[in-house]
């Protein structure tokens, strides 16, 4: 008899979390303005908000913090995190910052002015943000089949060359300071991208003269589809296939509360020396001093930990079939999902599992609030909400994509929660033709506008 698999991991401790009636539910989203952001965590029975910060650290990464040294600068917790980056990716340059979104704010502020060109594959919501709020303009170089979640391509965030080079002829060298590839690809579904994508995206940019940086919150599970997909890593080890993807970069983001399992952190890792030191200027201002940035030493060396445990191929085995075990459930119910199953989530097609309800009435946002009502499941709409309005016209701008997200915390969850979830979605599926009417937006802020949304509904 085959062995059944496996987590490479035991429990060691854990948290209580509450149970609620569906009439609590009903009150608690309306009082919240049908915001699921506005909840509160005790009224949240399964979270699959975000997996950014809400893993489960291991007994090494909280020994490490213990150790952590505290000293304004100069710390031995930012060495032990720059010795770490190095090894892991290869740059010799870092730079520490409180998050993701911290980093891109620092690195954006360095590299991009009004007016600039920044395509790539599928910007997520903070990248698109920091580059419309500098008044540049994002362009989607994603292939085509990544729009179809019918469709089953092993790696749907790959940026389609004829796409990038036509922005690249179309625009000034002066007007492109950089090409962003997002790994994994959040936005088409945590679909990863090739590693000969990645080989010819760096091979285009050095004819244009453009350098390319990685968003890299999820580098390691993108690493680990590239030993599965692609034919030619299939024996290689995680931290080989990482320091190959990062060869071909100039540079990189990193929103650590992903792949290397910390609940706060982030860096910005560079080749080149004076955009470190110009950088290193926006760091100060914004985060700390260059030695810090926003972090405590105590999360730096959790942070270090992390990125080893995070390349680790049993750790990512165990997370990702995670996935694909709640994958897998819902797909045996019918629910339309991103196909193939992302790293980090699942990503429900909301425009067909309701495809009675109108686009101006927030498909996505209308089933994530249909789910936490039937079961306390708080899922995420990646859709209209999150691709906000059109900068220039303020019009509403329509995904090509429209979906929930039930994202899955590192290292959190059994698998019986996996099949309270299924149950609870195919609940809704079976039901859905009575859900009848979607939402409207009271309040919304500028930009960014789904963190802070009220709606009502129609």
């Amino acid at each position: 008899m085959n062995l059944p698999f496996a987590e490479s991991y035991k429990i060691k401790m854990v948290e209580p979390i509450r149970k609620s009636t569906i009439k609590e539910r009903e009150r608690w989203i309306k009082e919240a303005k049908y915001n699921l952001f506005n909840l509160h965590s005790d009224q949240v029975f399964i979270d699959l908000l975000t997996d950014s910060g809400t893993g489960a650290m291991s007994d090494r990464q909280w020994s490490e913090m213990m150790l952590g040294d505290e000293s304004y600068a100069g710390a031995s917790s930012y060495f032990k995190l720059k010795n770490a980056i190095t090894d892991i990716t290869g740059f010799p340059y870092f730079l520490p910052t409180h998050q993701g979104r911290g980093a891109e704010n620092v690195l954006f502020s360095a590299m991009i002015k009004e007016g600039d060109i920044i395509p790539g594959n599928s910007h997520f919501d903070t990248t698109k943000g920091h580059i419309e709020f500098r008044k540049a303009t994002a362009v989607d170089c994603t292939i085509a089949e990544a729009f179809d979640t019918n469709i089953d391509h092993p790696f749907k965030g790959d940026i389609d060359l004829e796409k990038l080079e036509k922005v690249l002829k179309e625009y000034p060298k002066e007007r492109i300071p950089l090409i962003i590839v997002t790994v994994t690809c959040n936005s088409s579904g945590g679909q990863p991208v090739s590693l000969k994508n990645i080989r010819e995206v760096k091979q285009m940019a050095e004819k244009y003269g453009i350098p390319v940086f990685f968003d890299s919150a999820r580098f390691a599970e993108n690493a680990y589809f590239i030993k599965m997909r692609e034919n030619a890593y299939a024996d290689k080890p995680i931290r080989h296939i990482v320091h190959e993807m990062f060869k071909y970069a100039d540079g990189m983001t990193m929103s650590s509360k992903k792949d290397a399992i910390v609940n706060m952190g982030g860096f910005i890792a560079l080749n080149d020396k004076p955009l470190f030191d110009k950088a290193s200027i926006y760091n100060i201002l914004f985060e700390g001093y260059i030695s810090y940035g926003g972090m405590s030493g105590r999360d730096m060396n959790a942070l270090a930990q992390g990125l080893y445990e995070g390349t680790d191929f049993d750790y990512l085995e165990a997370r990702i079939k995670q996935v694909e075990y709640l994958g897998q459930i819902l797909k045996d119910n019918g629910i339309p999902l991103q196909n193939p199953f992302g790293g980090h989530a699942i990503f429900v097609n909301a425009r067909e599992f309701l495809p009675h309800l109108p686009k101006e009435e927030f498909v996505a946002q209308t089933l994530a609030i249909e789910l936490y009502i039937e079961s306390g499941v708080r899922g995420v709409e990646i859709g209209t909400l999150l691709a906000d309005r059109d900068p220039e016209t303020r019009e509403n701008r329509y995904p090509e994509l429209e979906l929930l997200r039930l994202t899955i915390p590192r290292r959190v969850y059994s698998r019986n929660h996996m099949d309270y979830i299924g149950a609870a979605l195919t609940n809704v599926y079976k039901r859905r033709d009575q859900i009848k009417r979607g939402f409207k937006i009271v309040k919304e802020a500028p930009i960014l506008r789904h963190f802070t949304v009220e709606l009502e509904r129609r």
